[in-house]
């Protein structure tokens, strides 16, 4: 069966259960709703419309990983209140299973959001509340109470910036203030055990569904080195270690990760395998680097969170032809991988663009797609006890079942 090329493709994979496993909550956003927020709150914007905004900031080529990242300073400026991000997680969560996610996990840097009249446990709390409102929501539904469906679910991934300056937020500025004297790289470190502990408490004292740390912005000359310490924080409060890794940078950032952090999963992971992009002149034969570290991140089941779009927008290597992307090159060395939206606003794009990418640039198989699509929920950082985890991973596998069932059925058996 060339499903690639089969007329019925979207149906299919928009009605498979799909995960989410990294996407931001500030890059995430729907338009209307940046727009709205900030008419209320005075923000000023490039342009007021969609199709403004569409050309002038979220568009769908970028220069390069800085002019991607351009349009969070509008996002993040209109999430400064627990009434616009209790909404906005809502509103993720409500697209998530519209579109067949009945799983994500939200990443964000709640220190962003931080001002006079919000703390670091309020950010936190607001998002969770709007993601609880939706799954309450979706737990009433007949389709997910007759178990035809399974339910929605959501946590979230504390993200740590490997650099920010004092304008970022008050947060940040007071980091600065307090460590006047310090050299840069102690004030970011600083910041990221403040943010590891956090998590901790609001998991292990709270409740709240925080499962997972993250480390994020520029590799280059920020090194995962510098939070140690925040990671072995998360590491002794049990969350789950993801780290940006080999997005803008090359193999050796992806060994940091690993080696420095510990980590359960890598953002993007782009250059994993490419010995092209080792720069590091200790490491005298770069193709044998390469292989050994794939061979570790696939014997080891590190999972490689991989974000096309995203990647084809911030990569000029890739933009032409993603049939290019190493995912290909990562199934074939059979490396854990999950398909993830990164952000759905700023990428315009949703899980099921993203898996009709995946299938027709690498002609994957029926069979090889709902492998990819389980194995993401079993690689989650998800927010409950391990057994709770297995049954909710059955009902998924279930419901994969039946879709596929139906969908491969003769036309006198549907």
């Amino acid at each position: 069966m060339d499903l690639a090329q089969h007329a019925n493709l979207e149906p299919l994979i928009r009605a498979l259960p799909k995960s989410d496993l990294h996407v931001h909550l500030d890059g995430s956003l729907r338009l209307e709703t940046l727009i709205d927020l900030a008419r209320e709150q005075g923000v000023e914007l490039p342009s007021f419309s969609a199709a403004g905004l569409r050309e002038l900031v979220f568009k769908p080529r970028y220069a390069s990983l800085a002019d991607y990242l351009q349009g969070f300073r509008y996002t993040v400026a209109v999430l400064q209140s627990a009434e616009a991000l209790e909404r906005v997680a809502y509103e993720l969560a409500v697209d998530c299973w519209n579109e067949g996610v009945c799983y994500f996990e939200v990443r964000f840097a709640p220190q962003l959001h931080v001002h006079s009249r919000l703390r670091v446990p309020d950010v936190v709390r607001a998002v969770a509340r709007g993601l609880k409102r939706a799954e309450d929501e979706v737990d009433a539904q007949p389709a997910v109470k007759e178990r035809a469906r399974p339910p929605l679910r959501a946590a979230i991934i504390f993200c740590a910036l490997r650099f920010f300056e004092p304008a970022y937020s008050k947060s940040y500025r007071g980091y600065f203030d307090a460590c006047a004297y310090s050299p840069p790289e102690e004030v970011f470190a600083r910041a990221s055990v403040d943010l590891a502990r956090a998590a901790v408490h609001l998991r292990n004292e709270e409740g709240l569904p925080v499962t997972g740390f993250d480390l994020a912005g520029q590799e280059k000359g920020y090194p995962a080195e510098a939070h140690r310490m925040a990671y072995q924080v998360a590491h002794e409060g049990f969350l789950g270690k993801t780290v940006h890794a080999g997005e803008d940078y090359g193999p050796e950032s992806i060994f940091q990760a690993i080696g420095d952090l510990h980590a359960d999963r890598l953002g993007h992971g782009t250059w994993l395998l490419e010995p092209s992009r080792v720069t590091d002149p200790r490491i005298e034969n770069p193709q044998k680097y390469v292989d050994l570290l794939a061979q570790y991140v696939a014997d080891h089941r590190i999972t490689v969170e991989v974000c096309l779009t995203s990647n084809q927008q911030t990569v000029p290597e890739l933009a032409g032809d993603l049939a290019r992307h190493p995912f290909g090159e990562m199934m074939r060395k059979r490396i854990s991988t999950a398909l993830c939206t990164d952000n759905r606003l700023v990428s315009d794009t949703n899980m099921t663009r993203e898996v009709m990418l995946a299938v027709k640039a690498f002609d994957l198989s029926l069979k090889a797609l709902r492998d990819i699509l389980i194995y993401a929920f079993k690689r989650s950082f998800y927010p409950g006890p391990y057994l709770e985890k297995r049954r909710y991973v059955r009902s998924v596998l279930d419901a994969t079942n039946r879709v596929v069932a139906e969908w491969t059925a003769g036309p006198g058996e549907r």
